[in-house]
């Protein structure tokens, strides 16, 4: 499980196949073989572990539902290591399993701050709720006036600062994975229901 707080930008130095390798510095400091990391959002099981940074492998289902099958040498990546049991936890329960890819549909900046708007696909803009969290390219953020395959999120200067957010344009790709409560509620409540979710559902369930 991951938090949502970018612990640094690598940079990637190869795609060969399905095997991913990055530069990175400080999540190296405790990483080893078969560990867990997120690059972008994405849970990637590491393969190997060098003196400037370490591979990953990229299964057909990662290729098929991110962006990393488009990575190429020197872009930049979000990396997180997986929180360990004893660490602090401050940003959401992101399980690096991105729904979907989705884009970024504009930029409003506001001085040092900015608002984004997102267009994401509705299998995945389903699960939003306003104020509720969502991770794009692996970054926790809050979700703002979600409507239709639309969402917001305003973004504070130090999460421009520390990951790869600050690169983005709009029409740019980005991977996104809503929150896992509201997966699995929605769910619940398909399947017990057999029919779209409505108010009166959610109030007969006790959620609303």
């Amino acid at each position: 499980m991951f938090t949502g707080l970018i612990e640094e930008v690598g940079a990637v130095v190869r795609q060969s196949g399905f095997d991913l390798a990055i530069m990175a510095k400080t999540v190296l400091e405790d990483l080893r073989l078969g560990h867990s990391i997120a690059v972008n959002g994405a849970c990637l099981t590491v393969a190997a572990v060098t003196r400037e940074g370490f591979v990953a492998q990229l299964s057909p289902e990662t290729l098929q539902r991110t962006t990393l099958g488009q990575l190429r040498p020197g872009d930049a990546v979000n990396l997180e290591r997986a929180l360990p049991a004893n660490g602090r936890f401050g940003g959401h329960f992101v399980l690096g399993h991105v729904d979907g890819v989705g884009r970024v549909a504009g930029v409003r900046h506001e001085g040092e701050f900015s608002l984004w708007q997102f267009q994401a696909g509705m299998d995945v803009a389903r699960y939003l709720a306003p104020k509720g969290s969502v991770a794009i390219d692996g970054i926790s953020l809050t979700v703002l006036d979600p409507a239709g395959d639309t969402f917001g999120a305003a973004v504070i200067p130090t999460t421009m600062r520390n990951t790869t957010l600050g690169t983005k344009r709009p029409g740019d790709s980005v991977n996104i994975e809503t929150d896992v409560i509201a997966k699995h509620i929605h769910h619940y409540l398909k399947g017990a229901a057999g029919k779209p979710i409505t108010l009166e559902l959610l109030k007969r369930h006790g959620f609303a």
